[in-house]
């Protein structure tokens, strides 16, 4: 988790900095952190618009310069051809449903979070689908 929380360092958002970090058989597969898509201007640049649209925590995912810390690791993942079939994935805040739709499909078979996030969709979804979803510091 101390990976996962300096990967996190590396975030562009102004409201959270979150890491994520793939793990198979104690190696660590892809890193992702949160922010803007490579080479557009972050939030340091252009402004928080959740923040100016006054948009809460958990909801209107979509309406977001940046990519969440879990999809940045599958994405980096996928560039370059690692399988993330059967990796555990550590992460500094629980997923959102977003991220937890795209953990189930890349087989991601267990998630470890330091913090939780107001998402009880999330969790039902990664339940339903089998992936353990677990807390630790």
């Amino acid at each position: 988790m101390g990976i996962t929380r300096l990967v996190a360092e590396r975030s562009t958002c102004i409201r959270r900095k979150v890491g994520a970090v793939a793990v198979l058989n104690k190696r660590i597969l892809a890193t992702g952190y949160n922010g803007a898509p490579s080479g557009m201007a972050d939030c340091f640049t252009k402004g928080c618009l959740r923040a100016e649209l006054g948009i809460k925590s958990g909801e209107r995912h979509e309406i977001c310069r940046g990519l969440h810390a879990e999809q940045n690791v599958i994405i980096q993942a996928a560039i370059h051809g690692i399988a993330l079939w059967g990796a555990e994935l550590y992460c500094t805040n629980q997923p959102c449903a977003i991220c937890s739709k795209m953990i189930i499909n890349c087989g991601i078979s267990l998630v470890h979070y330091a913090e939780p996030y107001p998402d009880p969709f999330a969790e039902a979804m990664l339940r339903e689908a089998g992936i353990p979803c677990r807390p630790m510091s």
